[in-house]
């Protein structure tokens, strides 16, 4: 067998894993915004397709994303699904204009603790929301409503008998142990069966078999009937400032998860880096074919990506094929989706949110650098679900200035000297979240194979996005088997200045391993 033919039939294989992954998220991130679930699938076939053929990271699948599914769900309630078209339309033309001004890696100096506090913030909201879901109520836009509308949704499981609320649950329970269980106890032959699909498979087969009254995914006899242009109309009220803003929180807030979605998958294979102007473009165009053809957001989404890799594949043509056949399920067998209860995807919905709160990350963060970061991520949470996402995320964003304040007057200086076979870098003065483009810039363009030696004597403060930066490409360079030499700087700086480069040392141990 020919090398292409090798990594086509590993792309075809984990192209049906991806797309067995992606069904369900499709559907259910449709239902957690309150839209119907034809949009969740137009998004994952533009996300496989069109961004796929055209990302900078090419084993990344892109789709609709639980991360905006909130986002969504708010505007929807308040503005209609008829102004998400325009919006979408806007947000994919500031990540086009984004990605030539080449701003793609500023999008990595945002702070770890802000990106996991807004992606927790939005994990709590879905599993707030959803648990109305799980027992066949509405959920509310908030996450105090929906608090507050919890005693009136357990009411309604209490009757005279069993009622259809009870019956909801039940089936959603049933499909959330179903998923819980296949996590824990699932044969390793079977390891690339995802559990979302065995949740939604056992919750659509009893409700099949005993005929249960339980509301089902509402999917329209031909795809074609639920595309909907932007109206001119529509366009017309893009003048609101509340829809202005969303667009912009939407095209931040996208471009942001899916670089960082990017950078993680660079660390779990050994192909090429990725092209992060070049991603957020193809973000851009596929954001903006959503909103021409009425779909979601769509996102580079670690869960697929992650998956996509782990089911061995080799280029883009794995996440292409993937939408190829989102699209020809819904052409082809519409019913077959009509089939799943909503219930079942709830249950998909709360292990989804559960997953992005992600209590690990708080620990690392506590661990290597202190209560700072910490208490950045909780203000984040804190706000999101309080208030919203964007008081959240401007919050969070505001702490970490306030955090770097006092070393704004000095900047991070790189020495670059390079010999036969060794590139010697230099680093100086204060590393900061602002140096973090310069810094990666250096980085990347160092010529493969050759061993690079960084000395810090004359480094006196690294904040935690520029460590957590440097740690990345140092776990990157480890799988390729690169030799880095790491000069510690000298005792009595910042406290937290040797054990950080303690920590980046560990990272190099081992180049084979």
């Amino acid at each position: 067998m020919t090398n292409n033919s090798f990594a086509f039939s590993r792309d075809f294989a984990s192209s049906l894993v991806v797309f067995f992954v992606a069904i369900p998220l499709c559907l259910g991130i449709a239902v957690a915004s309150g839209v119907p679930v034809a949009m969740g699938l137009i998004s994952g076939i533009v996300g496989g397709i069109v961004v796929g053929l055209l990302a900078g990271s090419p084993l990344q699948v892109s789709g609709p994303a639980a991360g905006l599914a909130v986002i969504v769900f708010g505007f929807v309630e308040q503005y209609g699904v008829a102004m998400l078209g325009p919006v979408l339309i806007i947000a994919g033309l500031l990540q086009i204009l984004a990605a030539f001004l080449k701003i793609g890696s500023w999008f990595r100096a945002i702070s770890p603790a802000v990106v996991h506090g807004m992606l927790a913030g939005i994990g709590i909201l879905i599993i707030l929301g959803q648990i109305h879901v799980l027992m066949g109520a509405k959920p509310a836009a908030g996450g105090i409503e929906n608090v507050v509308a919890m005693e009136r949704t357990f009411g309604h499981l209490w009757g005279g008998g069993m009622t259809s609320e009870s019956v909801d649950l039940l089936m959603g329970l049933i499909s959330l142990l179903a998923m819980i269980g296949w996590e824990k106890f699932r044969p390793n032959r079977l390891r690339l069966v995802p559990s979302a699909l065995v949740g939604v498979a056992i919750g659509t087969t009893l409700t099949a078999a005993l005929q249960l009254p339980i509301a089902r995914v509402e999917v329209p006899a031909s795809l074609a009937n639920s595309i909907s242009l932007p109206t001119v109309e529509s366009f017309a009220n893009m003048a609101q400032p509340g829809i202005v803003v969303t667009s912009l929180v939407i095209a931040v807030i996208a471009s942001a998860e899916s670089l960082l979605s990017s950078a993680a998958v660079d660390r779990m294979h050994d192909g090429a880096s990725t092209r992060f102007n070049k991603e957020l473009f193809a973000q851009g165009i596929g954001n903006g074919l959503c909103g021409l053809l009425g779909g979601l957001p769509i996102t580079g989404v670690i869960v697929r990506s992650s998956a996509n890799i782990q089911a061995g594949a080799r280029t883009r043509a794995s996440a292409v094929l993937h939408g190829v056949w989102i699209l020809g399920l819904t052409v082809l067998l519409p019913q077959l989706l009509s089939m799943v209860p909503l219930t079942a995807l709830a249950a998909i919905l709360l292990v989804t949110g559960w997953r992005l709160i992600s209590l690990h990350h708080v620990r690392d963060l506590f661990d290597h650098h202190g209560w700072l970061p910490v208490g950045i991520w909780i203000a984040t949470v804190a706000m999101v679900v309080l208030q919203d996402l964007l008081v959240g995320v401007a919050l969070g964003l505001t702490l970490s200035i306030f955090e770097i304040l006092p070393y704004l007057r000095r900047k991070l200086a790189i020495d670059r000297m390079e010999d036969a076979e060794t590139v010697h870098l230099t680093l100086g003065g204060v590393a900061t979240c602002r140096d973090v483009p310069a810094l990666l810039n250096t980085l990347e363009s160092l010529p493969a194979g050759c061993t690079v030696r960084i000395a810090s004597s004359d480094l006196h403060y690294v904040d935690h996005i520029c460590a957590e930066t440097l740690r990345d490409w140092l776990k990157r360079q480890k799988k390729l088997g690169r030799t880095v030499d790491i000069q510690h700087p000298p005792a009595g700086r910042h406290p937290r200045l040797v054990p950080i480069f303690k920590r980046l040392t560990a990272e190099t141990a081992d180049p084979t391993g």
